[in-house]
């Protein structure tokens, strides 16, 4: 499942954890004396009123002699429940017992079923409802401007059980048949290929499709669509049928994304060295999504933002986006699908290693994207700060109840388990890491997993200690920060280092120890690792043969080792020069700067320190170092926004954007590279929000332009423009917008558009938009990010803030809890910075109780606490030097 497009389509500043957890609810998995084999399922979704009758066969074998047959259940309503066993009798339960708090149907019997296998048959009924989980309603227009509905599903982690009894848990595989009774007129789909199509028996009007039995799989990856679509189609070089479902009439939105899956699907089935075991792969385009994409085995479903490509209105950021996205769920067909994590506290296992390899794929098909050094300011260094937090959680989180599956969805399983998988992939040599995987995947497929599993077939494969290594990574909370000194020795730079917990406070008193893969780069050969070392207790020497007192030393290089660097200031102050300079490649000039930022947050550095530093990439041109400095600044507009001399921040910035700007210019160049389009957008966009007054003209002039038809925006500069305009809005700009939202046929520019909005700084406008987000014309996955949107400016904070708190039912009962929740919760409240304001959101948690969201709460406390303390700190030395830096 892909979540990124929640955090890459904010483009905010990225969160911290806290305090003490509350205790987890009480909760027992199904017991394995039952064990289902095969589910023969019927549908029939009623596409007006929004319900589904079902019924299913479920051939399961009774391992233990028992009286009871538990299994997963909720909102639906079951009846007609029978067990045949094998001898022919039925058996009807003496007792149904359906408990809604344990998700869970309990049927006893008044007689001992035996040891054997039997059927369960169940008739239910339940609505197609609109949470966006379970099997759901998806609201579109047809072609002859009809309001319709097409039903579609969404399972992971826990809700397949709303769809259809069943033994919802991960490790209990089964294999699939499914039977949809639908409209003649609608497109049915399910993971498997079509092999009957009759005509309803007294219906004319609706079809009996049913499918072809899938592999043995987990309940969360069963799928079943069924709607109005178009589609284009194409064999991939390994023989693998492949479509991409999109609405009628956009077909040629549907080819980027057939390109890259016809690519795709031969480079895995040559990594991983194992066949795409079905017969076809279908790609659709839902236009009701709660997350990026989900990996449903043989038909993905995408919120259309991350599949659909516009030639003219898509933008270069989007379409890099949408190959991530393809990659990162077809990685999973093999990672997540053929192998399963055994339970959801090896949800890592999936989402970590398909985030690390969607990397690797895309670099094959695109190497102009250069997305190795964007991994690191987009997955690795988002990671490392959620994961500075004293309540961080590990890679492997304990799991219980359903409720809280949803909270591990986060940049720790998924970015820090590609981070690490990263950094072992580096330590192991790619050759080594290939045969491991094969290993792995030959070994358990269609089975269940550990993460001991992985590290076993990695360490058969390479010789090394995996397994020691790595369970430091993934069962300990947190990461080191490696402080180094050094000294000579004759002829030799002698380097020393010591490892402890890096923690976002400062603080220390840790003893967690890591096995740390550490090398050294230097100024003779700045891309050459020129020593190698394992920490694996508290400190270590290397010893750098003929390197002098006078030339710089860099540790880390490439940025793969999942740690901070703490620099002495002699060692630090060498390498300035050799950013400036561009000596040093853009992941270790971006890498520094990174690791001094946190240093500066902790309180080990000063923030003037890092204003200094930030004036040596006045000349730096690489979009992805922008990336990091762009991440670095936002956290201190976030934290300055709260202070009488923002403004003079304001104008620091300013200055330090400029050189660049006048370097890009605002039209592309013929023959630009694809980052360079990147940066143009980032860069403008920062002039405009820091109200560079010719940026704001030639906004303004540009958005005229493009609202009267005389000259398109392109789609790389709409989303700045719009909101460099929409920061100076008055009421005619404001409904200019809306009615450019209104216009826009597609999702990709209605977006823009709406998370645009947010960047108005007038109290009335800022309320305006808040009831846009709620009203009927923004769909309920994207109410979130409008909310989002106004919560990421000073003005807007408070607003936003107000206004959870007043709708907060409201929301919760749209979307019941689940990731979109969580993440409104993190962003309108992490941005304070003030006791007071901690206290207020901690009391409105404590008396509100929304389960699922504990670990979020916890998490923007402790952000709020450590602003305010960062604020307190630095606030005076910081109005000092910008006075001076800015006269």
């Amino acid at each position: 499942m892909q979540l990124g497009v929640l955090l890459v389509l904010l483009g905010g500043t990225i969160s911290f954890l806290i305090a003490t957890m509350p205790e987890p609810k009480p909760f027992e998995r199904l017991p394995g004396n039952i064990k289902p084999l095969h589910y023969n399922i019927k549908l029939q979704p009623n596409l007006v009123k929004c319900v589904f009758q079902g019924s299913e066969e479920v051939d399961i074998e009774i391992k233990e002699a028992t009286k009871q047959i538990k299994f997963n259940t909720l909102e639906l309503t079951l009846r007609d429940i029978k067990v045949t066993l094998s001898s022919g009798e039925e058996l009807i339960p003496a007792s149904t017992e359906i408990s809604t708090v344990n998700e869970m149907a309990i049927l006893t019997f008044e007689e001992t079923l035996p040891i054997g296998t039997a059927k369960l048959s169940v008739a239910f009924d339940g609505e197609l409802n609109d949470k966006m989980k379970g099997m759901y309603r998806s609201k579109y227009t047809s072609v002859s401007g009809e309001e319709r509905y097409s039903a579609v599903t969404q399972f992971e982690a826990t809700d397949a059980r709303r769809c259809f009894p069943c033994w919802d848990e991960p490790a209990h595989k089964a294999t699939f048949g499914v039977t949809l009774t639908v409209p003649t007129d609608r497109v049915p789909l399910s993971n498997m290929p079509e092999i009957s199509r009759e005509p309803h028996e007294s219906d004319p009007t609706l079809q009996v499709v049913k499918f072809a039995t899938s592999p043995l799989m987990s309940t969360y990856l069963v799928a079943v669509v069924v709607g109005e679509y178009d589609y284009v189609e194409d064999t991939s070089a390994d023989g693998i049928k492949v479509r991409v479902y999109t609405p009628v009439g956009k077909q040629e939105q549907g080819k980027f994304a057939l390109d890259v899956a016809t690519k795709v699907l031969p480079y895995y089935k040559e990594y991983f060295n194992i066949a795409y075991p079905l017969p076809k792969i279908d790609l659709i385009a839902i236009a009701d999504f709660s997350v990026g994409a989900m990996e449903n085995w043989g038909l993905v479903t995408y919120r259309e933002t991350c599949l659909l490509v516009d030639p003219h209105n898509t933008s270069a950021s989007q379409r890099q986006w949408i190959a991530l996205v393809v990659g990162h769920e077809l990685a999973h067909q093999w990672f997540g699908n053929l192998v399963t994590m055994e339970w959801w506290t090896h949800l890592w296992l999936n989402e970590g290693y398909a985030t690390f390899v969607e990397f690797l794929c895309v670099d094959h098909l695109f190497p102009e994207y250069d997305i190795w050094t964007q991994f690191v300011t987009n997955t690795y260094i988002r990671a490392l700060e959620l994961d500075g937090l004293k309540n961080s959680h590990p890679i492997e989180v304990p799991v219980g109840h359903p409720s809280e599956v949803d909270e591990i969805f986060d940049d720790i399983s998924y970015n820090k388990g590609a981070s690490v998988i990263r950094m072992l992939h580096c330590y192991l040599g790619d050759q080594d890491f290939k045969s491991g995987m094969n290993k792995y995947l030959t070994r358990h497929q269609y089975g269940n997993t550990y993460t001991e599993d992985l590290w076993a077939a990695l360490s058969e494969a390479s010789n090394k200690p995996v397994a020691e290594v790595m369970s430091t990574w993934t069962k300990q909370t947190g990461f080191p920060m490696i402080s180094v000194s050094s000294h000579q020795d004759g002829d030799n730079r002698v380097l020393t280092l010591t490892q402890q917990r890096f923690l976002a406070d400062g603080s220390t008193g840790e003893n967690n120890m890591w096995m740390v893969p550490i090398s050294v780069s230097t100024e003779k050969n700045p891309s050459k690792v020129v020593a190698e070392v394992l920490l694996e207790g508290k400190s270590t020497s290397i010893v750098l043969d003929g390197v002098s007192a006078c030339t710089w030393v860099k540790l880390n290089p490439g940025t793969v080792g999942y740690y901070r660097i703490q620099y002495p200031p002699e060692m630090l102050a060498q390498l300035i020069p050799a950013i400036k300079n561009k000596q040093l490649p853009p992941l270790d000039r971006l890498g520094i700067f990174d690791d001094l930022f946190s240093m500066v947050q902790a309180g080990h550095t000063s923030t003037v320190e890092v204003l200094k530093v930030l004036q040596a990439f006045e000349d730096e041109t690489d979009y992805t170092v922008w990336s990091a400095v762009h991440n670095c600044v936002a956290r201190l507009n976030q934290l300055l926004s709260h202070t009488d001399f923002h403004p003079s921040f304001a104008a620091f910035v300013r200055h330090l954007f400029c050189k660049i700007s006048q370097h890009l210019g605002w039209e592309a160049k013929p023959g630009e590279k694809h980052l360079d389009t990147l940066l143009r957008s980032l860069v403008l966009g920062q002039l405009g929000l820091y109200g560079e007054e010719s940026v704001v003209a030639e906004a303004k002039k540009r958005l005229a332009a493009h609202v009267a038809n005389t000259t398109t925006l392109p789609a790389d500069l709409r989303s700045p423009v719009y909101k460099t305009v929409v920061s100076q809005a008055d009421e005619k700009t404001y409904e200019q917008m809306l009615k450019l939202y209104r216009e826009a046929d597609l999702h990709e520019e209605k977006d823009r558009i709406s998370r645009s909005l947010g960047a108005t700084r007038d109290p009335n406008l800022i309320q305006r938009v808040l009831q846009f987000a709620m009203s009927s014309e923004v769909r309920n996955q994207d109410t979130i990010f409008v909310i989002i949107s106004v919560a990421m400016t000073a003005p807007g904070r408070s607003a936003a803030w107000a206004f959870f708190k007043k709708n907060h039912q409201e929301l919760l009962d749209r979307y019941e809890g689940g990731y979109l929740v969580t993440r409104l919760i993190r962003y309108i409240t992490e941005n304070f910075a003030s006791e007071e304001m901690a206290s207020e959101v901690e009391n409105f948690f404590r008396d509100k109780q929304i389960p699922g969201t504990e670990r979020t709460v916890q998490q923007s406390l402790e952000t709020i606490r450590l602003n305010a303390a960062w604020l307190q700190r630095d606030q005076d030395a910081i109005k000092k030097y910008l006075a001076e830096a800015t006269q």
